[in-house]
Formats: C-alpha cells, structure tokens, sequence
C-alpha cells in the first residue's frame, strides 16, 4: 500500500513536469498518479507486458499518467 501511494506520487510529479510543467498540488499528483498506474498497466497488459520491478512499476505509471494528462487536455478544448 505504501509503495502504491509512493509510486503514485512520483509517478504524477514526473509527468506533470514532463507534459506541462505546471504545479499541480501532492493530491493531484496523488490522484493522477494512481489512476495512470491503473491506466498503464491496462494498456501494457493488452500488448503482453507485465511490471513487477519499482522502476518498471513507476514507468508504467509515468506513462499512464501522460496518457491521461493528453486526454484530460483533448477533453477540456
């Protein structure tokens, strides 16, 4: 549980800053975070990949996060 919320938390910040750059607050980390994990392992799960390692957990998370990050912006225009 706590490697969750420290994975999820790392894994908002370092798309926040590699996607806009802007501060978003530890809760909005938190939130995008979790929710990108579970977003990256859904899409790495349908092309065969599975994340077992923190780092590979983490860049899962990253890139689920970005992914809801360029939703989030293509929903607000």
């Amino acid at each position: 549980m706590i490697s969750a919320i420290i994975i999820g938390l790392l894994a908002g910040y370092i798309a926040c800053q590699l996607k806009s750059r802007k501060n978003k607050g530890l809760i909005m980390y938190l939130i995008l975070g979790i929710l990108g994990s579970f977003v990256g392992n859904k899409i790495f799960e349908v092309f065969g990949f599975e994340a077992y390692s923190f780092v590979a957990e983490l860049i899962v998370s990253v890139v689920g996060s970005i992914i809801l990050l360029w939703v989030w912006a293509k929903i607000k225009k």
